[in-house]
């Protein structure tokens, strides 16, 4: 038989990374009949602006259309976080982008001139290692890799072996009579996030493994359809690479990032912070302000980044902020 290629070689409780994945967005209240009538959102002002300021003890920022675009600061961003840290406000930055660690994501901060320490930083894939990490993953499996070296960073930070990743962008299989793909019997899960690199070599590893290797894991950072890896336009999200594998195992996966309350458990666990007195700030209604809605937080909508006004107030639109603004900005132009 031809062989298609050569491999080249805290907590005291499991926590579930699908949380509260299903819920919709609180009602605020009831309609006559008896059905959840959707909360109108509020446009930032002076007078609301200072409530909220008043009544929040930890800002937690979404990235990619929040903090940047690609690699371009929005304007007024640094300002506006040094405005609130003067104020005695924690900042927590949570991103479901996963291509970068948290050691990476700190270097790409302080390269935009905000200082931002790892520690104030929780990144998908921290929560696709630490998933691992709190439910007991046996440190003699492997963990297959779709995604950058964020992830493969972390697991190694948490103790595990990583395969796959960027490495495997550059290989490419044969399909030809009688051809055989090997795979790493001692794969125990797969984790997929954003992955510029994906091709079939990939597609087929990790789908091998999820089918073939009893118990094998099948773990997504995030589930974003698409994102600002430039600038200038949105590209694909993990939630494309996640569909490719979900459909070809016929298996969905455990989601750990956003909305999932995954990465909150770890806030909770770090900061003691009673949700009611945080403010999720983010682009994305159906990540950023769900995750904020799901833990019981303020939700704070920016439109700089994936969701538009017309977006906000469509009638299709189930998810609705507490508050929103065109930018972070205009927190430091308002207050």
């Amino acid at each position: 038989m031809e062989r298609c290629h050569e491999r080249e070689s805290i907590f005291p409780r499991a926590l579930s990374a699908q949380g509260n994945l299903e819920t919709l967005a609180r009602s605020a209240t009831m309609n006559a009949n008896g059905e959840a009538a959707k909360a109108v959102p509020e446009l930032l002002s002076p007078q609301n602006a200072r409530l909220l300021l008043d009544s929040t003890e930890a800002f937690l920022f979404d990235c990619d259309g929040v903090i940047w675009k690609g690699d371009k600061l929005i304007d007024g961003v640094s300002e506006t976080l040094d405005l609130l840290r003067s104020k005695g406000k924690k900042l927590v930055f949570v991103t479901n982008n996963s291509s970068k660690s948290r050691r990476q994501y700190a270097e790409k901060f302080n390269s935009l001139g905000i200082a931002v320490s790892e520690d104030e930083i929780f990144s998908s894939s921290f929560a696709a290692a630490m998933f691992l990490k709190v439910n007991d993953f046996p440190q003699e499996k492997k963990v297959y890799v779709i995604g950058g070296e964020g992830i493969l960073e972390e697991l190694q930070l948490a103790g595990f072996t990583g395969l796959g990743g960027p490495e495997d962008g550059k290989k490419t299989v044969e399909l030809k009579s009688n051809c055989f793909f090997e795979h790493d019997k001692s794969v125990g899960a797969v984790v997929v996030g954003i992955d510029p690199y994906i091709n079939y070599y990939k597609l087929q590893y990790g789908t091998l493994c999820i089918r073939e290797n009893p118990g094998c894991l099948f773990i997504a950072t995030n589930l974003d359809a698409v994102g600002h890896m430039t600038d200038l336009q949105e590209w694909p999200g993990a939630g494309c690479m996640v569909g490719a594998i979900s459909s070809s195992t016929e298996k969905k996966p455990m989601v750990v990032g956003k909305p999932s309350t995954f990465m909150m458990d770890f806030l909770l666990q770090k900061y003691h912070i009673n949700t009611s007195k945080m403010c999720m700030v983010g682009d994305r209604l159906d990540t950023d302000i769900l995750f904020g809605q799901n833990a019981g937080c303020k939700t704070l909508l920016v439109l700089s980044g994936v969701t538009t006004q017309a977006i906000l107030q469509d009638p299709s639109n189930k998810i609705q902020p507490d508050y929103y603004t065109s930018k972070l900005s205009d927190f430091l132009r308002i207050l």
